[in-house]
């Protein structure tokens, strides 16, 4: 295929000239050559989650598992120890036992990660069309498993994208997430002669619409379920190491946290229910192997609080913007029956934000600083 980006023209007996010697041919043609490109320029938005294996049985978990733990960013610990464990241990045992978990939770069309992915694209593809025309292209991609971030870059070349604007679906930065995005974003354009305009969204914590939305979830939830006795704010774990090496995740948690108590606080839940800041704690989930997370923890915190007279929680994950096995497995039930075996009576899980509206909305917002951009238009 030929690119609009090529340095060389072709002319009519099949032989390559370079521009530079049509000299004023050039110069004159500048002004409708630049309004023509800008007239054709198209912009494209990479949405981009973590991914889903390609069915749930114990050799794609394998492969998906390979490489998701293969990831620099995601296991730091001295490579050739880290690979003897993987492939000697983990690439042997844990497969199986994930595919339980991931057919517990698979639908008709596929892992919900990727359905739900798909359904945010749609929606928020229409409002970009009515807002921003149609010289924006939206499509989304997993970081590990399929659509893979590179397949996806590359069906943008095809096309002639000359614009990126890429927004992790990780509402606070982390680097084995929005991090390891960039790195896999990164490899692609490294084989790219042309290079496109990028503009890559690294977190959206403090966003208004995104602390909105979760404000509405969870004020539709206590309207039908009542009020809680403790609202449990559960975001995905992190080794401890990795904030004391600098890794902002866990303070961008604690902001988020903060706005959502701010917006709780005033909020009206109607029949005379109100919120006070020692109902919301914050924990932290997912952790995995033997050293010490982020704390504390959301499974240790729901085993305690029935002993504390705390028998009614309500539960959600501000950190997913998709439900996924870490919600719909770990939280609804892995989490529920901690919870009730502990002595607990009512367990809540409010679900993800997904492809509610409100959620489209604030995504869109988040993007619309790049879309607006002078560079990006």
């Amino acid at each position: 295929m030929k690119s609009r980006f090529s340095a060389r023209k072709e002319s009519s007996d099949n032989t390559f000239e370079d521009s530079a010697i049509e000299g004023n041919t050039v110069e004159a043609n500048t002004d409708a050559d630049n309004t023509a490109d800008k007239q054709s320029s198209t912009t494209a938005v990479l949405l981009t989650n973590l991914g889903s294996p390609d069915e749930p049985t114990t050799s794609a978990l394998r492969r998906y598992l390979r490489e998701f733990l293969s990831d620099r960013r995601v296991v730091e610990i001295p490579r050739l120890i880290w690979l003897l464990i993987l492939h000697g241990i983990i690439l042997r045992i844990r497969p199986a036992k994930s595919a339980k978990l991931y057919q517990s939770v698979w639908q008709s069309d596929g892992a919900p990660l990727l359905t739900i992915t798909a359904a945010q694209k749609e929606k928020l593809a229409l409002k970009i069309k009515t807002q921003y025309g149609d010289n924006v292209i939206v499509d989304y991609a997993m970081r590990y498993g399929k659509p893979s971030i590179a397949s996806v870059l590359q069906k943008f070349q095809q096309k002639g994208v000359d614009k990126i604007v890429v927004l992790p679906l990780y509402p606070q930065y982390a680097g084995p997430t929005t991090g390891s995005t960039f790195d896999a974003l990164s490899k692609e354009l490294q084989q790219w002669r042309y290079v496109p305009s990028i503009y890559f969204l690294n977190t959206y914590h403090q966003n208004p619409l995104y602390i909105k939305a979760l404000t509405n979830t969870i004020i539709e939830h206590v309207k039908k379920q009542g009020k809680p006795d403790k609202l449990v704010l559960s975001y995905h774990g992190m080794p401890e190491l990795f904030r004391q090496w600098g890794d902002p995740y866990y303070d961008f948690c604690l902001q988020t946290t903060r706005l959502l108590k701010e917006q709780l606080l005033v909020a009206d839940f109607g029949a005379d229910v109100s919120f006070k800041e020692t109902d919301m704690i914050t924990t932290f989930q997912s952790r995995f192997g033997k050293a010490q997370w982020l704390q504390p923890y959301t499974d240790e915190t729901l085993a305690n609080l029935p002993a504390q007279g705390d028998k009614h929680i309500a539960i959600i994950s501000p950190a997913f913007s998709s439900d996924c096995l870490e919600t719909l497995e770990e939280l609804e039930h892995e989490n529920r029956e901690i919870f009730i075996k502990a002595g607990g009576e009512q367990y809540h899980y409010i679900a993800a934000l997904n492809d509610r509206d409100d959620h489209i909305d604030a995504l869109l917002d988040v993007l619309a600083p790049a879309l607006a951009s002078p560079s990006l238009s």
